[in-house]
């Protein structure tokens, strides 16, 4: 089977697929790991031919591996410019690599569970995302995948710097581990400023959904590691999976929990209030869409609605994304035709429900 970028937008990956530890908060794991071929200049000292090289090397790598039948590669620098996005917008690409210049592409694999980017920032990120806390499991994988590539090229590697990258920060193990949360509670009751200070002090970054550059919007954050040198691949991948996101779940519970017990006529209020616009609304932004589904996703994991479930909120958070709202139509739409667009879809998904 080959896959198409039209055939993506009418399903939902499995890493939104509403499993996994803790999935009611985390909402999904990635690991990334950066890496460049040997005897290549980096990126932003490349040529096209140097570019063209690089991309025909790990392309021709990437066709012996084992990645199953149902993949998809994408030429970016040829890719429609709303289908660039559609892969934005579902975390399969950086919007670097959407909006850059020269030859690039992208292989997806795995039920969008893998995505190998070929010269983004640099020649090549190896990115596994997984539904919930699973980065054991997905560190395995995105392991394995490196290095059954890594028989197949020379990586530039030093002995005592460890696999060097276009940006300093990724020098030694090139691994990013990035866990998008939902923090609803934190918000409602002013403490998420304390988590950003303790996230601060355990040296993170946190960022927005769509990752650097970008603000959070709709009570979801993305938590990442911001050095990767000094230590190994696992001790990253442990101190996340046990210590760093079990603790701000932990905050996060507690102040659900203070909610239900202390400003239970707030909670509902915010998720019911959230319903009945989403429901009735006849223009809508997205990122009012986006702030409206964190309040019915707060309220379905607290079991306070149970009209919806988070296989079809993840679809809505996915389909009423400007690029896949515009895909679903067939056509394009400027901004106040997707704001009409969209509330229609919206009330046509919930109304469903009734």
């Amino acid at each position: 089977m080959t896959l198409t970028i039209d055939e993506l937008v009418k399903r939902v990956g499995a890493w939104l697929g509403g499993e996994g530890p803790y999935a009611d908060i985390v909402i999904s794991s990635r690991i990334r790991l950066a890496r460049n071929l040997d005897g290549f200049p980096f990126l932003s000292k490349s040529s096209d031919s140097d570019r063209s090289q690089v991309y025909r090397v790990l392309m021709e790598s990437i066709a012996e591996l084992e990645l199953g039948e149902d993949t998809l590669v994408v030429d970016i620098e040829d890719a429609d410019e709303l289908d660039r996005q559609v892969l934005v917008e579902r975390h399969l690409i950086s919007r670097q690599h959407a909006e850059g210049e020269g030859t690039r592409g992208v292989a997806i694999a795995n039920n969008e569970q893998c995505a190998l980017m070929i010269n983004e920032e640099d020649h090549l990120r190896i990115q596994g995302m997984r539904s919930g806390l699973q980065l054991a499991c997905l560190f395995e994988e995105v392991n394995r995948i490196d290095n059954e590539i890594g028989q197949r090229v020379r990586y530039a590697f030093d002995r005592r710097w460890g696999y060097l990258t276009a940006c300093p920060t990724n020098v030694g193990t090139g691994i990013r581990v990035s866990v998008m949360l939902h923090l609803p509670a934190l918000k409602l009751t002013g403490q998420i400023e304390q988590m950003f200070r303790a996230a601060k002090e355990m040296h993170l970054a946190v960022r927005g959904l769509y990752g650097e550059g970008t603000d959070a919007v709709g009570d979801f954050f993305q938590v990442s590691n911001q050095t990767t040198l000094g230590q190994t691949e696992k001790d990253i991948v442990e101190e996340f999976a046990s210590e760093i996101i079990p603790r701000i779940v932990k905050f996060e519970l507690t102040a659900r929990e203070m909610l239900e017990k202390d400003r239970s006529a707030l909670l509902d209020d915010k998720i019911w209030r959230a319903w009945g616009t989403l429901e009735n609304a006849r223009t809508m932004s997205s990122d009012e869409t986006l702030f409206l589904l964190s309040h019915l996703r707060m309220g379905v994991n607290m079991g306070r609605c149970k009209d919806i479930d988070l296989t079809r909120l993840n679809q809505l958070f996915l389909r009423s994304q400007p690029a896949h709202l515009q895909k679903l139509e067939g056509r394009r739409l400027d901004g106040e035709q997707r704001s009409v667009a969209r509330a229609r879809y919206l009330r046509s998904i919930l109304d469903s429900h009734n």
